[in-house]
């Protein structure tokens, strides 16, 4: 495909999720899905990530906030992993999912930082304090 829009948002997209993660997303297109895989290519990755008014940690945290709110934890796992990538730090992380839970509802950042520690232990992240764990 020679479309500029795309490759853009490809390229942002390996680098933001990795390229194993965009590997098997590739791999598992379908006839049905190849639509949607090319729309969110174009214009999350494309068009959005790669907007000059904000940079990707900002990005990410704003992604992390609208996945908790959303309740959307599949893909908070695979955003707190594309946010240490991004540049912030667990701890950075962790407050991002303590601001959502005052905006979003304790229940839901409690689910989130579930989600999170376990993508934190993947990435060799340790908690910050290993005594106090997510209900």
């Amino acid at each position: 495909m020679n479309d500029p829009v795309h490759e853009r948002g490809m390229r942002v997209r390996r680098e933001v999720l990795g390229d194993d993660h965009v590997d098997t997303a590739v791999e598992r297109t379908t006839g049905f899905t190849a639509d949607f895989q090319d729309l969110i290519t174009r214009y999350a990755w494309g068009e959005i990530w790669t907007r000059p008014g904000l940079d990707r940690r900002t990005r990410s945290c704003i992604t992390l906030t609208a996945l908790v709110a959303l309740g959307r934890l599949e893909e908070l796992e695979m955003h707190v992993r594309a946010a240490l990538r991004n540049g912030l730090s667990a701890d950075e992380i962790k407050e991002v999912l303590l601001h959502s839970a005052i905006y979003c509802g304790v229940p839901a950042a409690n689910a989130a930082f579930a989600v999170a520690q376990r993508a934190l232990a993947e990435h060799g992240e340790p908690p910050a304090n290993p005594a106090i764990q997510p209900e």
